[in-house]
């Protein structure tokens, strides 16, 4: 295939998965604790026509050389951990983390996993799951007769009940974090998981070790920015029309080549 054609076409395949990037980031605009993704580019293999510092001659050197890309991949996606702003709500299970850290959330499995999103109920047991009914780790369960419940900022769960004026602790909210948080697999349903690359998650409570607090009463908001993503729209339409038209220009140019040799 020629050269040409073979670069624009990988262009072509690049800016598309580029756009996909950018379509899930402003889909998930609203999504409580999400977490914006981009595109990481690569070029490709090199053709190498004259190697640069080969002989010119018996004395001197190629003082340049004469390579030829290939084109261009996705070498991966990257996700942009930044703090997302902080929405206050009225629900008292709902909690946000101020700073680093994760969610654990034991799956049906019995495995962790870990998110940011905070938007907590309860199950019909009393204890605090997700929106997919997915228990928070360790497991917190809110007994019936309590009339309120607090969250500080270090994790600490304490209900009052009827008749008892003093609050009564009942658990501990703890956060996990990771040598590399770019290295969790996204599973959907707001959760990620471990990987080989991520490390192991280094437990602790909320406020030390690094790890950031909880706010109850609130939720964090997806750290999209619209304009950005959409001023990557834009430049991803114009990479992938200028990519167009080197397919185009190269084929009238062959055409020329074939009509008048």
């Amino acid at each position: 295939m020629n050269l040409a054609l073979w670069a624009a076409k990988t262009g072509l395949d690049a800016q598309n998965t580029q756009m996909s990037v950018i379509a899930n980031n402003l889909a998930n605009t609203n999504t409580t604790g999400f977490k914006s993704d981009r595109a990481a580019f690569q070029d490709l293999m090199y053709q190498n026509v004259q190697q640069v510092g080969a002989q010119s001659t018996q004395n001197t050197q190629y003082s340049t050389g004469l390579t030829l890309g290939t084109g261009v991949r996705i070498a991966a996606t990257e996700k942009n951990y930044s703090q997302g702003s902080v929405l206050q709500t009225a629900g008292y299970l709902d909690m946000s983390i101020t700073g680093q850290g994760f969610f654990q959330i034991t799956m049906p499995d019995g495995t962790l996993s870990y998110t940011r999103d905070g938007a907590f109920s309860l199950d019909s047991q009393g204890n605090l799951v997700t929106a997919s009914g997915y228990p928070l780790s360790p497991a917190i369960t809110i007994p019936s007769s309590a009339q309120s419940v607090t969250v500080g900022t270090d994790g600490t769960v304490s209900v009052t009940t009827a008749g008892s004026a003093k609050p009564t602790t009942i658990g501990q909210v703890q956060l996990a974090n990771f040598v590399n948080v770019q290295g969790l697999q996204p599973t959907g349903n707001n959760l990620l998981t471990e990987s080989a690359s991520s490390g192991a998650p280094q437990v602790g409570t909320p406020g030390t070790s690094g790890l950031g607090t909880v706010q109850q009463g609130s939720l964090e908001t997806s750290n999209v920015n619209t304009v950005t993503e959409l001023v990557n729209m834009i430049q991803c339409q114009r990479a992938y029309e200028m990519n167009s038209k080197a397919i185009s220009t190269t084929d009238q140019m062959l055409q020329y080549l074939t009509q008048n040799v």
